[in-house]
């Protein structure tokens, strides 16, 4: 019976099929104009009190911010803005 260490799980196997898949949230802070404004107040906020204002554990923004999560939801985005004092936009544009 051959071995299942070399070969590909499921997921090695996916297609990207997302254009963003594997963006960088610098990258788009930065295409926004924003990312100096958003590492200045990241350094004044510590985890456990966005946590907290987010009404979550700081596992779970460890989550939130960690660049390989890719199952991150509209609502929690939403409360992360909400925490740190922004408002989540998403916008629909022509190709």
């Amino acid at each position: 019976m051959p071995s299942n260490e070399n070969m590909p799980t499921a997921k090695q196997n996916r297609k990207k099929t997302n254009a963003h898949d594997g963006s960088n949230l610098d990258d788009f802070l930065r295409e926004e104009g924003i990312l100096e404004d958003v590492e200045t107040t990241a350094e004044r906020l510590r985890k456990s009190s966005v946590a907290g204002r987010m009404r979550t554990s700081r596992a779970a923004l460890d989550r939130l911010l960690d660049p390989d999560n890719t199952s991150l939801t509209l609502a929690t985005l939403n409360r992360a803005a909400h925490a740190v004092g922004r408002k989540l936009t998403i916008k629909l544009q022509p190709a």
